[in-house]
C-alpha cells in the first residue's frame, strides 16, 4: 500500500487553513460553496443520465460530455466536502493518510479533464472537417480507447507524485494555507529536501498542460481553416456553434490554470491562490455544466421529451 510508510510521516497531521482568516465570512462561504456544490451534484449526475435515456444524444460527442460530467462531478467531489467541513468546524485538522488520498484522487481527475478536454477537441476537428467519415471515423471502439487515455494518464501521473510525495518526512503537526491537499503546499511544510518531488511535479504539469494545449490549438486551426472556405454561411455558423461550448469550457479551465501556476509566486498573494485555487475545484465543474446544459439545443431539447415523458406516464 502506498500509505504504509516506514518512517514517523504516517502519524503527522496537516491543518487545512482554508478561509480561517476571515471568521465573519465562514457561514456566507459555507452557503454559496453549498449551493455551488449542490448544483454539480445534481446537474452533473442528471446530465450523464439524461445522454443515457436519450437516444438521440448516443454519439461520440455526448459520449464524451458525459465522461467529462463524471470528471467534473468526482473532481469537486473529492476536494469540496472537506471545504465545507472546515467552514463550520473548528478543528480543520487532516490526516497524513486522509491528505494523500484527497491529493491522489484531485489530481487523478485534474489530469483526467485535461486531456479530456482534449479528446473532445479532436472529436470536434472529426466532425468538422471530415463530416461524411465522422461516423466511421470515430467508432465505439475509438471512442472507448479515446476516453480510457485521459483516466490512465491521470492515474499514473497521481501514481507517480503521489509515490514521490510518500518519500519525503513530515514532522508532527503541519498548517497548509490552503483548503485542500495541493501538491506544492504538502511538500513546502515537508521537513525533508523537496527539490526531486517539485522538480518532477513542475516537468509532469508542463508535460501535461503543453501536450494537451497543442492537441486543442493544431485542432482548433485546422477546424478555423475549413470553416472559413466553407461557401455558406449557415455553415459556418453551425460549425462555429457546435465548437463554441467547447472553446468556452477550455479557455476558463486552462486560463484559469495558467494564471495560477505560470504567474510568478511574488505577485500571487496567498488570498489570491485560494480563491485561483476555489475557481478551478469547485465554480467550473458547476460552469462547464451550465455551458453545455444552456448553450446545447440538444440537451435542452432531450430535457423537455424527458419531462414530457415523464408527465405522460404520471
Amino acid at each position: 500500500m502506498l500509505l504504509t510508510k516506514g518512517n514517523q510521516s504516517a502519524g503527522a497531521t496537516f491543518t487545512l487553513l482554508g478561509f480561517s482568516e476571515f471568521p465573519d465570512l465562514q457561514v456566507p462561504l459555507f452557503l454559496v460553496f453549498l449551493t455551488i456544490y449542490t448544483v454539480t451534484v445534481l446537474g452533473n449526475l442528471g446530465m450523464i443520465m439524461i445522454i443515457k435515456l436519450s437516444p438521440q444524444l448516443h454519439t461520440p460527442m455526448y459520449f464524451f460530455l458525459s465522461h467529462l460530467s463524471f470528471v467534473d462531478f468526482c473532481y469537486s467531489t473529492t476536494v469540496t466536502p472537506k471545504l465545507l467541513e472546515n467552514l463550520v468546524v473548528e478543528d480543520r485538522t487532516i490526516s497524513f493518510a486522509g491528505c494523500i488520498m484527497q491529493f491522489f484522487s484531485a489530481c487523478l481527475f485534474a489530469e483526467a479533464e485535461t486531456f479530456m478536454l482534449a479528446v473532445m477537441a479532436y472529436d470536434r476537428f472529426v466532425a468538422v472537417c471530415n463530416p461524411l467519415l465522422y461516423p466511421v471515423v470515430m467508432s465505439q471502439k475509438l471512442c472507448a480507447s479515446l476516453v480510457t487515455g485521459p483516466y490512465t494518464l491521470g492515474i499514473v501521473s497521481s501514481l507517480t507524485l503521489t509515490y514521490f510525495l510518500q518519500a519525503l518526512s513530515f514532522c508532527g503537526s503541519n498548517f497548509i494555507n490552503n483548503f485542500f491537499c495541493e501538491y506544492s503546499v504538502i511538500v513546502s511544510v515537508s521537513c525533508s529536501d523537496p527539490y526531486l518531488s517539485q522538480v518532477l511535479c513542475l516537468a509532469i504539469a508542463i508535460v501535461s498542460e503543453v501536450s494537451s494545449l497543442v492537441i486543442i490549438l493544431t485542432t482548433y486551426v485546422f477546424i478555423f481553416v475549413t470553416v472559413t472556405k466553407m461557401p455558406f454561411a449557415s455553415g459556418r455558423q453551425k460549425a462555429f456553434s457546435t465548437c463554441a461550448s467547447h472553446l468556452t469550457t477550455i479557455t476558463i479551465f486552462h486560463g484559469t490554470i495558467l494564471f495560477l501556476y505560470c504567474v510568478p509566486n511574488f505577485k500571487n498573494s496567498g488570498l489570491t491562490v485560494k480563491v485561483g485555487s476555489v475557481f478551478y475545484t469547485v465554480v467550473i465543474p458547476m460552469l462547464n455544466l451550465l455551458i453545455y446544459s444552456l448553450r446545447n439545443r440538444d440537451v435542452k431539447e432531450s430535457v423537455r421529451k424527458l419531462m414530457n415523458h415523464s408527465v405522460q406516464f404520471c
